[in-house]
């Protein structure tokens, strides 16, 4: 590769990491906190680009003889191109479907409010069900929204995807559904739940970790959450 084609494709990567890093669109792939490192990658690999580019115009300036690669070397920039262009979206059912939870023991519960509805994250319910059974959520009204995911003898349940870095290290945490379930369930379709808690367990078909239930008296399509994983259980 010559080095402007080196230049080119070092700026296109530093543009995507700048654009990925000024939207929400660097969510889909790192924590929340990460966004300072996602930009100033962004910003070395520009400046990395433009000295490449200025250091290749000094040396051919002084080399009547440098010799071109093969164009087909631009051809380089395409998976970049497409990753500016149609970004994949983050991870869902069926990584879900095929990963066993990853739910594990809180260091301690902090203190619900004391009236209304509790609006909670899957790994909050989860870890309150299974590891405290139940003790601040009984007779409470509870909130929470997560993805579809069906196993496969269709048992349906409710994810978010935690994050201990980035999207490569993602695991889920399940909550299995009963009680009022909407009759036709597609994987993938975010949902707001409302429900109670109920006492009841399963295991998950993949690593045999436990699933707490929640009984559900109603259920609302809602879009996907502006940063869809969930560091809540990772904290």
């Amino acid at each position: 590769m010559n080095r402007l084609a080196q230049s080119a494709l070092l700026f296109l990567l530093g543009a995507t990491l700048l654009h990925a890093g000024m939207t929400d669109l660097y969510l889909r792939y790192v924590k929340a906190g990460l966004r300072p490192l996602v930009l100033l990658a962004g910003a070395a690999l520009i400046a990395t680009a433009a000295a490449t580019l200025w250091y290749d115009r000094r040396r051919t300036s002084h080399d009547h003889d440098h010799h071109h690669e093969p164009r087909i070397t631009w051809l380089l920039t395409l998976p970049v191109l497409a990753l500016i262009l149609v970004a994949p979206p983050a991870l869902g059912s069926y990584s879900a479907a095929h990963t066993g939870t990853a739910l594990q023991k809180p260091f301690g519960f902090p203190d619900l409010p004391a009236d209304g509805p509790l609006r909670l994250g899957v790994a909050d319910y989860a870890g309150r069900a299974v590891y405290d059974n139940g003790r601040s959520l009984r007779d409470r009204e509870v909130k929470i929204t997560g993805f579809v995911t069906l196993d496969r003898a269709g048992t349906p349940y409710l994810v978010r995807m935690g994050l201990n870095c980035c999207a490569a290290d993602a695991q889920p945490v399940k909550i299995a559904l009963t009680g009022d379930i909407p009759p036709v369930l597609s994987p993938d379709t975010w949902l707001e739940i409302t429900g109670r808690y109920t006492p009841r367990r399963t295991k998950d078909p993949v690593n045999d970790g436990p699933i707490p239930y929640l009984e559900v008296t109603r259920a609302k399509p809602v879009p996907t959450p502006h940063d869809p994983y969930d560091e809540t259980w990772n904290t």
